[in-house]
């Protein structure tokens, strides 16, 4: 009977030392977690700022799509464009 409960406590200890592995270390541990926790946090930060950058974006091509003043104004700086009758006057540095 003796021998026999010390089986028991060796197979329950065996079993709580898996499962105590498996929570600190294991797949689903606490520290990994925290890390998927910690990789959410940051692709929602990235997520945000790409949202930002579409929503200036889409305001800019609507503005592209409504009017000629963007169209001119990018074709002067960007590409070095005149009208038709106008002067570039460069000033060097």
């Amino acid at each position: 009977m003796r021998n026999q409960s010390f089986w028991v406590f060796v197979v329950l200890l065996a079993l709580l030392a898996g499962l105590q592995y498996r929570l600190w270390v294991g797949d689903g541990s606490l520290a990994q977690v925290r890390e998927l926790k910690q990789q959410i946090l940051d692709q929602q930060g990235e997520n945000q700022q790409l949202q930002e950058r579409n929503r200036i974006l889409e305001a800019e091509v609507m503005e592209l799509k409504s009017g000629m003043e963007t169209v001119e104004e990018r074709a002067r700086h960007e590409l070095g464009m005149l009208k038709e009758g106008e002067t570039l006057y460069q000033l060097a540095e």
